[in-house]
């Protein structure tokens, strides 16, 4: 069987795209179909969004939106918003949208760094007067009443493990709630399909990841971390034996406990950055590898890409988790529930 790139979900969603414009009128014009659903959204404001830090009322449809999170950057493209500003996160300053996204610049091609996730500029959000400023209480809680004067700012609680939430959530500050919804179970359902081939022809499969970030002790990522939420969803367990817990998003493992992260399928993943951030994972990596514990997992090891395995926490990037391993286990990437 042929297998489509690992992106070909995503490409399948922008075919579809495609085709409606396809059958648009001519001169540009939109759809009666489409102006009327336009109305109904703008129809529905203000609307009164609860969040994290209280209450905002939204009075008009949201056009502009700054986020300042990479994961609320996914959704407010996948929702199809125009996103004008971003928060720099450990991402490249000439290649700031993740390849998974593809071509964003019908909806980010003026979008612009307003700084660091950590330090965000105010004066240059303010200048780029946004309808909605979106991000997370663990993010910029203490910034919250400067940027609630700019726009009306929505923040989730975090952004790990509510990443379906927060789309949800998003959905509703952009009168486009169905739509999120309909997203987040279109997701599940071809997790699920995914999942279901791969154990017909795997049925005892077990899976973990484990991920070196130059610190001291290496990473197994826990059931309530981004991946672990993908792997349950698309059923397939973690060893019984493997270490777990619902305090973080992972248990520090050290080179004596290698073999705790042994499964029918490890996926190894590292972040390695330009610089000495990204000397020190490899290190950690070339240390954890070349002890002979290593030698002993029986499991089979299969590296994984970190931007899109840990860090995409989003929608497009639990896809490309999927169409990964699709790919990887030969069944249809594309196959839906």
């Amino acid at each position: 069987m042929t297998l489509l790139r690992p992106s070909a979900a995503l490409g399948l969603l922008g075919l579809t795209a495609g085709l409606l414009v396809a059958c648009a009128p001519a001169d540009g014009a939109a759809a009666p179909a489409e102006t009327a659903a336009a109305a109904d959204t703008a129809a529905a404001f203000p609307v009164t969004i609860e969040h994290a830090m209280g209450e905002t009322t939204i009075d008009e449809q949201p056009l502009r939106v700054v986020a300042l999170d990479p994961s609320y950057v996914d959704a407010t493209l996948l929702l199809g918003a125009e996103l004008v500003g971003y928060a720099d996160y450990r991402q490249d300053p000439e290649q700031p949208f993740a390849p998974y996204l593809g071509d964003v610049s019908a909806l980010a091609g003026d979008a612009v760094s307003v700084g660091t996730i950590a330090e965000p500029d105010l004066e240059a959000i303010l200048a780029l007067e946004p309808d909605l400023i979106v991000s997370a209480k663990v993010r910029q809680e203490a910034l919250y009443p400067q940027l609630s004067q700019i726009a009306p700012t929505v923040f989730s609680e975090s952004t790990g493990p509510t990443w379906r939430e927060n789309v949800v959530l998003l959905g509703e500050a952009l009168g486009k709630e169905e739509q999120a919804e309909e997203a987040v179970a279109a997701y599940e359902e071809r997790a699920a399909a995914v999942g279901a081939e791969i154990l017909e022809a795997q049925p005892d499969l077990t899976a973990t990841l484990v991920r070196f970030a130059g610190e001291d002790t290496a990473r197994l990522y826990s059931s309530d971390s981004f991946i672990g939420e993908i792997l349950a969803d698309m059923g397939i367990p973690r060893p019984e034996s493997a270490p777990d817990t619902t305090e973080s998003i992972f248990v520090p493992i050290s080179q004596e406990q290698i073999l705790d992260v042994d499964a029918g399928l490890v996926l190894v993943s590292s972040w390695e950055p330009e610089g000495s951030e990204g000397d020190a994972s490899r290190a950690q990596r070339e240390q954890f590898e070349s002890n002979p514990l290593w030698e002993r997992l029986e499991g089979e090891q299969l590296a994984v890409d970190d931007a899109v395995f840990l860090a995409s926490v989003s929608i497009q990037g639990a896809h490309e988790v999927v169409s990964t391993l699709a790919e990887h286990f030969g069944v249809d990437p594309l196959l839906e529930g």
